[in-house]
């Protein structure tokens, strides 16, 4: 493969470059891991910033109308928007289960956005290992806004945070009760609440949603690195589109915010440094298995475990020992 005109591709915005780097990025074989790597050192040069944006939120809440309205009116005011959804994977095959692109489909004829489903296979959260190179590969390729869907609530968003500017929380209208069920540390990390589904018959428990949610948010202790207005709760709707410039105003102004005080940065250099720490664990990782002694004395330990001969603790390391 020529990296150097597939990065070429990728950086005059090629829909289909971009779809062949993501390809490569994602792919487990030791070849394309070393062209997917001289791939991105590449792109480094471009220098592009887009404003990333996490969204999660529990199933059946409506991530994929959300993002396809939201999406829709994003390009309606000038920008390219890239989603990256991250679909749950079938247990068997490794693919994608649900196909957000199929559940996307005016967004995805729009010349403007760009959509790429990708299974989250083993991942926790939903985040696929390589969701941050294809945020990358899509800054490089000029778009200004990427959106990152994960799978739902309830696993590890701090994935998510480690790879967003903004972190944003979808949550439907429920009673009192639904409050209790959203657990105190996706509620720190987010940055916006949004309940969704405030049209119709739905409009007033919206309403009384979104107020049980900034009181919740006023509980809890203020970021220092954020005004004093946020985290802060909305109503919006995917059907009517009721909200979602306001929305995107208050994601502006919060982002603006970090900017000026330098947090923007800062939080980008320290997702830097922990995706730094996390790929070298999972290299390590990579190459335990591909050495054949290693894998020839982990089956070994694997059968005395089963055995009742050695127990876990004991056999782990004995492995750690011989490394």
């Amino acid at each position: 493969m020529d990296i150097d005109s597939l990065a070429r591709g990728v950086a005059e915005g090629d829909r289909r470059a971009l779809a062949r780097a993501i390809t490569l990025v994602e792919s487990g074989r030791e070849d394309h891991r070393s062209q997917a790597v001289e791939l991105l050192e590449a792109l480094k040069r471009e220098e592009r910033e887009a404003l990333r944006i996490g969204l999660s939120g529990t199933p059946g809440v409506g991530k994929s109308s959300f993002i396809e309205a939201f999406g829709l009116m994003l390009v309606a005011h000038g920008l390219r928007v890239a989603v990256l959804a991250v679909d749950p994977s079938s247990a068997r095959s490794g693919g994608s289960i649900l196909g957000d692109k199929t559940r996307m489909e005016r967004l995805s004829r729009a010349p403007e956005a760009f959509i790429r489903p990708s299974p989250a296979r083993t991942q926790l959260g939903g985040v696929a290992r390589r969701t941050r190179e294809a945020v990358a590969l899509c800054e490089a390729a000029g778009f200004d806004v990427v959106l990152i869907e994960t799978v739902g609530v309830g696993q590890s968003e701090t994935a998510v945070a480690e790879m967003s500017d903004l972190f944003v929380l979808l949550l439907a209208p429920a009673g009192g009760d639904e409050l209790q069920g959203v657990k105190r540390g996706i509620m720190e990390m987010a940055d916006l609440i949004l309940v969704n589904k405030a049209d119709g018959d739905l409009k007033a428990a919206a309403v009384r949603t979104c107020a049980d949610y900034a009181g919740a948010l006023r509980l809890l202790r203020r970021r220092p690195e954020d005004p004093e207005d946020f985290p802060k709760a909305l109503t919006v709707s995917a059907l009517t589109g009721e909200g979602l410039d306001a929305a995107w105003d208050e994601m502006q102004a919060l982002a603006d915010w970090r900017r000026r005080h330098g947090h923007f940065a800062a939080r980008r250099a320290a997702q830097d440094e922990a995706w730094f720490a996390a790929e070298v664990r999972e290299g390590l990782l990579a190459r335990l298995t591909r050495d054949p002694a290693t894998c020839a004395r982990m089956a070994e330990m694997t059968a005395r475990v089963r055995a009742g001969e050695m127990t876990p603790e004991g056999a782990a390391a004995d492995i750690l020992a011989d490394l």
